[in-house]
């Protein structure tokens, strides 16, 4: 079995994604919007963190993170966010393998997310970019504004991008893969 290492940096700013399980295109279910930010919410409350940017496509999602000074326990975090949001959602019941089952899975998400510690500004911006053009890429939106479910709003109402950023499709983001 293959051994995974997370590095833990304290106060650190962090680039996710997470996966729906067998990459179901279930994420955008209204059902799963609502009850991942009803989840988001709660677990902000007492395990606060300010997030840059997100977004949510059918089947995962990007988002950032920053977390307080002293504080790098992100994987608790993400537990309790996959497991209240499955726990909300009012899903039927999927079909689940028997590890999935022995380890309480719910079957709406994959096992593991993909982290990566963002180094410096210049790391934020490319991460950020690739988050709010991720719809345009994937083929579910002809420019970023045209997405609900992103921060991309929020960041043309704070002069971060004009309305109309990334209209037509950038190569140097497009064909960069992953960040």
């Amino acid at each position: 079995m293959a051994t995974f290492r997370r590095l833990f940096t304290p106060g650190a700013t962090w680039f996710f994604t997470v996966v729906a399980a067998r990459r179901r295109p279930l994420l955008t279910d209204p059902r799963v919007i609502s009850a991942f930010g009803t989840a988001m919410r709660e677990v902000r409350e007492t395990l606060p963190f300010s997030m840059p940017a997100w977004v949510i496509l059918p089947d995962h999602l990007h988002v950032i993170w920053t977390l307080p000074e002293g504080d790098a326990d992100y994987p608790r975090r993400w537990s309790i966010i996959k497991r209240r949001t499955s726990q909300l959602a009012g899903l039927p019941s999927m079909a689940r393998a028997c590890s999935m089952v022995a380890r309480r899975e719910s079957g709406l998400w994959q096992r593991r997310y993909w982290e990566h510690l963002i180094r410096d500004a210049d790391d934020l911006q490319r991460h950020v970019d690739y988050i709010h053009f991720n719809p345009v890429r994937h083929g579910y939106a002809g420019v970023a504004a045209a997405w609900p479910y992103s921060s991309f709003a929020r960041h043309v109402l704070a002069d971060t991008y004009p309305q109309d950023w990334c209209a037509t499709r950038d190569p140097d983001i497009d064909n960069r893969g992953e960040p």
